[in-house]
């Protein structure tokens, strides 16, 4: 990770590891993750890929959605052009209402590379294909 990322992808890519506990016990992290959301979730079973997002923010001191929705990104910040450390949302499934956001840290042809969490339930890198990409986001206007 370059030192001129985003602090809010440097913040993330520390949090790369942390994972679901198998079974009753809950992982504290992720607990502290949904904190960040109006959800406050109290298992590492409930989808979380939103509560890492905003708590991820919130360590930046930007308001995120407070939304364990993970489509509510796609009313946050501004559009941008894929770029390292936005906010990428993806569709998942057939229903309007699913999805999927995490942080853009790269692309190919056919596949945008996400950091993010609830993948593989743990905090890690994942490739999802571009046709599900539905909006990239940026907390402020780029101007240039």
């Amino acid at each position: 990770m370059s030192d001129d990322a985003p602090r809010w992808l440097q913040i993330a890519s520390m949090e790369l590891g942390v994972s679901e506990i198998i079974g009753l016990d809950n992982n504290k992290r992720i607990l502290e993750y949904h904190s960040a959301t109006s959800l406050k979730a109290s298992t590492d079973e409930i989808a979380w890929c939103s509560s890492f997002v905003n708590w991820v923010m919130k360590q930046c001191s930007i308001k995120g959605t407070y939304s364990a929705v993970a489509r509510s990104w796609l009313k946050w910040g501004y559009t941008c052009a894929p770029v390292d450390g936005c906010i990428v949302v993806l569709k998942r499934g057939t229903s309007e209402i699913q999805g999927h956001v995490g942080f853009l840290i790269g692309y190919d042809e056919s596949f945008v590379h996400v950091l993010g969490g609830n993948q593989r339930n743990k905090v890690c890198v994942q490739k999802f294909a571009k046709h599900d990409v539905l909006d990239y986001r940026w907390p402020f206007r780029i101007v240039g």
